[in-house]
């Protein structure tokens, strides 16, 4: 079968997008960069591409089996998601060379993944939803949409991993929450990235339209099993495969990507701007159970 190594990567990729806050890209960007030789633009194109139908069968799924999402948090961050995708595909994609693209993407989910181990060593108390909701908190998650949105601009995907930090990290979600409510942030941002391409960009051409269509029938199919399959699993658990998915994302950029000087410059500012970041909300205790009860 013709594409068969997309195919065959979209069975995995599928599962991730439906069933973490990872999304698809996760296993497609490094994937089709690192090994298939795929260019990171057409990688975060047949991303967005692909997770406007995968990844909202996934949507789909979570909102008729009744998974628990927040919606205040979907379409505020999700106004931000399109104003950030605007800009990063327009002013931001055109101009980054691709190793920085490729390493900025590591970079990112290395220093969430940190976070992310920290909080899991020791027992916390969660939210279900939003705590707080006051126009600070809207402004809040503008902000984190809008920069998520340049995320997923330059490698089709991103939003979707920022706004599960924030929820997770500064306003202390349970896991199963954030990855639902990310789920849902994705599939909308995915969709607009997705036609936004296609019909301002004119940039969904071959072979990427090839690639969609071989992997379109395995993720309307992997995407909503993998949603469902989060559902029934712990935080813990769900915590802990998103550490080891980002591991290997780690790993397999060290291991194949070739960085320039200006790669490891501007990897290491990304590094220190999202450390500092998770380590603030780490730190702040407005969101705590206590401060809001």
């Amino acid at each position: 079968m013709e594409y068969w190594e997309i195919a065959l990567t979209m069975i995995f990729g599928s599962a991730v997008a439906g069933g973490t806050s990872l999304g698809g890209s996760a296993v497609v960007f490094p994937v089709f960069t690192k090994i298939l030789n795929i260019t990171p633009s057409d990688a975060k194109i047949f991303s967005l591409a692909i997770q406007s139908i995968g990844i909202t069968a996934a949507s789909i799924g979570i909102i008729l089996t009744g998974i628990r999402v927040d919606w205040k948090v979907i379409f505020w961050g999700s106004i931000g998601g399109i104003i950030g995708m605007v800009f990063g595909a327009s002013l931001l994609a055109p101009v980054l060379p691709p190793d920085v693209i490729k390493i900025s993407f590591t970079v990112i989910l290395a220093s969430f993944g940190i976070t992310l181990l920290a909080l899991n060593r020791l027992p916390r108390e969660v939210h279900l939803g939003m705590p707080i909701w006051t126009a600070n908190e809207r402004i809040i998650w503008l902000l984190a949409g809008t920069i998520g949105g340049m995320i997923s601009s330059l490698v089709g995907s991103g939003i979707n991993v920022f706004c599960f930090s924030v929820m997770v990290i500064l306003f202390r979600f349970c896991e199963r929450v954030a990855t639902s409510t990310s789920v849902i942030l994705m599939a909308i941002n995915a969709v607009f990235g997705f036609a936004f391409h296609a019909l301002v960009l004119n940039s969904f051409i071959e072979p990427i339209r090839s690639y969609w269509l071989a992997a379109v029938p395995v993720v309307v199919v992997g995407a909503p099993l993998g949603a469902i399959l989060s559902s029934l699993l712990n935080r813990q658990t769900l915590a802990n495969i998103v550490i080891g998915l980002i591991a290997i994302e780690i790993i397999s950029s060290l291991l194949l990507v070739e960085m320039s000087s200006l790669a490891i410059y501007s990897s290491l500012i990304a590094m220190m701007f999202f450390s500092g970041l998770n380590y603030w909300m780490y730190r702040t205790n407005i969101y705590s159970k206590e401060s809001v009860n």
